[in-house]
């Protein structure tokens, strides 16, 4: 799987390539660019803002800023760098912004769902272990809402998809000391809800995903007939970032870290096909400077 957070990874055409391809109006290296990426800026989304609905229009709404200020594009730095910061400053600055809540007051609202068997499976349209699952990765994503955005994106990037401290500054535009202070804050925050809260990193505490995910199912945080998140999947993230997994397993603090990268890598939506359309007509071919 194509991955532009490691530069280990050898393209047969470099990012830089479609780039100019698709300057000199080459429509497949557009969308070539489109099917490299759609998939990480999706992910990246739908761990900001948790609904996996809302992170397909803010990955389109990436996509298309991609592709108006693509003309733009100089080579003054790696595309990767380029695109990313267009990521990081839209998912930043939403209009809309779910919900966050503090961690003492999540903590609350998983206390007030009663433990309660898991359903008949005559009574409901997936496997029991399917919907657990479905409510573990759907509470630990709940949990990154108590960070705020900058220490959420910080996560997700430094710990979850295992990007270094350079080129993590380099997105977010911090120095690396900075990044790693936030990533050390985001992470010490995160581990000491879930290792008072969360039976996941701590056996001592009553919080378990399967005594709960009935009562999910009850108050709508799980659906059986439409699966958020252990639907479509690319790839386990430890699979695609295994760079720092051995590191997170020194580190009896980092369990929680090791928790969100067995997450799915969810497959995005075909935005190629979504966006064909607009690309084709004239106004949009001038602002892509196809037809200079």
């Amino acid at each position: 799987m194509y991955n532009p957070f490691q530069e280990t990874i050898i393209a047969d055409v470099t990012d830089e390539d479609l780039v100019l391809q698709a300057q000199h109006g080459d429509w497949d290296a557009l969308e070539q660019l489109i099917g490299r990426h759609q998939a990480w800026i999706f992910n990246i989304a739908v761990r900001m803002v948790h609904k996996p609905q809302e992170a397909e229009d803010i990955t389109q709404e990436v996509l298309l800023k991609m592709l108006t200020k693509l003309g733009t594009f100089q080579g003054k730095s790696s595309f990767r760098t380029w695109l990313y910061r267009i990521v990081v400053n839209h998912v930043l600055n939403l209009q809309h912004r779910p919900k966050e809540l503090t961690f003492s007051e999540l903590g609350t609202l998983i206390e007030q769902v009663p433990d309660q068997a898991l359903p008949d499976p005559s009574d409901v349209s997936l496997p029991p272990s399917v919907l657990v699952e479905e409510a573990k990765v759907g509470c630990t994503l709940g949990m990154l809402l108590c960070l705020d955005p900058r220490q959420r994106l910080v996560f997700i990037l430094g710990e979850v998809f295992g990007v270094s401290s350079e080129l993590g500054a380099e997105l977010m535009e911090l120095s690396p000391s900075n990044f790693r202070q936030v990533l050390s804050r985001a992470r010490r925050d995160l581990y000491n809800y879930m290792h008072e809260r969360c039976g996941l990193i701590n056996q001592a505490n009553p919080c378990r995903c399967a005594r709960k995910t009935r009562s999910f199912i009850e108050r709508g945080y799980v659906d059986p007939q439409r699966r958020c998140f252990t639907q479509e999947r690319l790839a386990q993230i430890a699979e695609i970032a295994e760079d720092r997994t051995q590191e997170l397993h020194h580190h009896l603090e980092q369990q929680h870290a090791t928790i969100y990268r067995e997450h799915p890598f969810l497959a995005a939506p075909d935005f190629s096909a979504r966006l064909r359309h607009l690309i084709t007509t004239p106004a949009f071919r001038q602002i892509l400077l196809l037809d200079a």
